[in-house]
């Protein structure tokens, strides 16, 4: 294939080490030099990360964690536009502010619908297995001189702004990987055995109800511990999913797994563990409770739980 997932962790790990020189480099922040490390490490993984052996990247991994546990990762200054400038702008714009935002989502969609057969020389164009990654990709960089075009900025201002949005994120912008590795770990541990074990003791799991209602929490449950779907994900279907809703039951594969993946998402939007979501959009936000976003998603997680009981039920042993 001609495009791989490949250039784009070597696209992330430049803006990464581009990052690290910038933080390095600023005066303003007291922890400039721990900063610029941390995003050196992290770019510096997705760069040459395939290249060096596990260990050496657990190593370097925790390395970061020590960093960030020890408050290494601090905000610093930017050059950024006056806030009456960038209002001034805001009003002569309008609207067209929201075209790059509105351009990814369909360059996405056109790009892997249909260019995902396309084959050039014989080759094809992408790597079947992350068409929709790829896409995406594509449809960031072209809305990059979309937006370029619009505002009148130069270049480098995207880095600029690209560090602004780390920095603000800070350590938590590593969270959806690590999790998502915590969970393939769990799952070679054997967690999925012992809520198997756990689950069959203690609950009616012969009632289809109770095994449903299990499944849909216990994935609820684990992603708020989590605080990543996917990585509860493979420990719960190992564990309730595939035994008893599927082995026990012979219940539909496809429709546990997507009402599974709901019900683990209700369960992100309850916990301060998806920092992504819950915790760096209140710090970008500069809202004055860092639970804010959480105590207003809950009162919509706890209705669609009980809902995802009833479709799973419903719908999974027709």
């Amino acid at each position: 294939m001609l495009l791989k997932p490949d250039y784009l962790y070597l696209l992330a790990g430049f803006i990464l080490m581009a990052v690290a020189l910038m933080s390095a480099r600023d005066n303003s922040n007291p922890r400039r030099y721990a900063s610029g490390l941390f995003w050196a490490l992290y770019g510096l993984i997705f760069l040459v990360g395939h290249l060096l052996a596990p260990a050496l990247v657990g190593v370097l991994v925790i390395v970061m964690a020590l960093i960030a546990g020890l408050g290494g990762v601090r905000a610093g200054s930017y050059k950024g536009l006056a806030d009456d400038v960038r209002a001034a702008k805001a009003r002569v714009l309008g609207n067209k502010l929201f075209l790059p935002a509105l351009a990814i989502p369909l360059i996405t969609v056109f790009c892997a619908v249909l260019l995902k057969d396309v084959k050039i020389g014989g080759m094809a164009l992408f790597d079947a297995k992350n068409v929709t990654l790829l896409s995406l990709g594509i449809a960031c960089l072209l809305a990059l001189p979309l937006c370029l075009k619009l505002t009148g900025d130069r270049a480098p201002q995207s880095l600029r702004e690209s560090r602004r949005l780390l920095e603000a994120m800070g350590w938590a912008v590593l969270l959806p990987q690590m999790l998502a590795t915590l969970g393939l770990v769990f799952t070679e541990a054997g967690v999925g055995k012992a809520v198997a074990d756990i689950t069959q003791s203690y609950l009616a799991v012969d009632n289809r109800f109770i095994a449903a209602a299990a499944y849909v929490l216990g994935m609820a449950l684990f992603t708020m511990i989590m605080g990543n779907a996917f990585a509860a994900f493979p420990v719960i279907t190992a564990g309730i999913g595939l035994p008893i809703l599927v082995g026990q039951h012979h219940g539909d594969a496809a429709v546990m797994a997507a009402i599974g993946m709901f019900s683990g998402y209700c369960g992100t939007l309850m916990t301060p563990m998806a920092a992504n979501f819950n915790i760096v959009p209140a710090a970008l936000l500069e809202l004055p409770d860092k639970n804010s976003v959480i105590k207003v998603q809950w009162q919509t997680a706890l209705p669609l739980l009980a809902v995802n009981v009833g479709l799973l039920y419903l719908f999974m042993f027709r």
